[in-house]
């Protein structure tokens, strides 16, 4: 079951990211929308960076029945790069939440060989969804 907590003015149709969730776990995910300056706060105390990001995630101890994680998204800076790259907000946060949720399933791009942008790609097609977030930040 994928959990929702939205606290900006955004509207996302979450339809596609129970889809996704459920395509890759079983487990209950949490989903939160926040705006910049709570992602600012949230990536300055979790990560020590203090700079806006799109997407955080937050796996949680592999143990039986307890959810698998929580994914944070920037709604306002999807919202930014989604009109910059003329696709949907839906779209755009379905990239982010599939980037985190791989993450929280223990993969990882900046370690991996290129397992992460394999199986992101594989989501993207099966979900028909633009360019993926790796390939993004990759070119």
């Amino acid at each position: 079951m994928l959990t929702i907590e939205n606290d900006t003015n955004y509207t996302v149709d979450t339809l596609l990211l129970e889809k996704i969730a459920l395509s890759l776990s079983k487990k209950d995910i949490e989903c939160i929308f926040t705006n910049s300056e709570n992602m600012r706060e949230l990536n300055l105390k979790e990560r020590g960076k203090d700079e806006i990001t799109d997407v955080l995630s937050f796996p949680l101890e592999d143990l039986p029945f307890a959810p698998l994680g929580s994914i944070v998204i920037n709604l306002e800076l999807a919202g930014s790069t989604a009109k910059e790259l003329n696709h949907s907000l839906s779209d755009e946060c379905a990239l982010l939440f599939i980037h985190g949720l791989l993450h929280i399933l223990g993969f990882d791009h900046e370690c991996d060989k290129g397992e992460m942008r394999a199986k992101e790609e594989e989501l993207i097609k099966k979900f028909a969804l633009p360019k993926s977030l790796i390939c993004r930040t990759q070119n």
